[in-house]
């Protein structure tokens, strides 16, 4: 099966003194920099999703700001595509389905910030699409949320969006966990 890694949104407005600092962005971008390094060994297709705010009042990743540039733990090598995006899911217009079509991709590894947002809007999309999907959950973010009068901490957000897509939407996986998956598929197909 031939497999792509996407990585949505993991951009510096989300990490410390950035416009929408999210709960643990430099842990899970770690991570996300494992799974990066492990499909560039392996030769595997990268796509690096990159949202570019185009709203009149909107907050953060606002055009030619330090916060909208894709962070350095997976900066984007000259030979990797990124897809620039303005809504929340990474396929809506934009090229990413076709590019995937292209390469006869069937399956995705998603990663990337935030959980409850974009890395659920683009994981809900490609399942729609007919792709096989892996979330990676330790290397996701996200933020603590409020709705009414309920704080809602982050921990909670990213387990509850996590819960909600693992078995129908995607399977979801720690990073170590995928890795060693890998390794092992590796080894019994020699």
């Amino acid at each position: 099966m031939t497999t792509a890694l996407i990585l949505v949104d993991i951009q510096n407005d989300y990490f410390p003194k950035g416009r929408m600092e999210l709960r643990n962005p430099i842990e899970a971008s770690k991570e996300a920099q494992k799974l990066l390094t492990y499909f560039r060994e392996t030769n595997q297709p990268v796509f690096h999703i990159q949202h570019v705010s185009t709203k009149p009042n909107a907050a953060f990743f606002l055009p030619d700001t330090e916060g909208v540039l894709i962070h350095e733990h997976v900066h984007p090598l000259t030979d990797e595509a990124v897809i620039i995006k303005h809504y929340p899911n990474s396929f809506r217009e934009t090229s990413l389905l076709e590019q995937l079509k292209e390469q006869n991709i069937e399956r995705l590894i998603i990663c990337g910030m935030m959980t409850h947002m974009c890395v659920d809007a683009t994981t809900r999309a490609a399942f729609d699409y007919g792709f096989s999907c892996i979330v990676i959950h330790d290397a996701c973010a996200t933020r603590d949320l409020l709705f009414k009068t309920a704080s809602i901490p982050a921990a909670y957000v990213h387990s509850t969006i996590l819960a909600s897509l693992n078995g129908t939407y995607a399977e979801v996986l720690g990073t170590d966990e995928y890795m060693l998956r890998e390794q092992n598929a590796i080894l019994s197909n020699q």
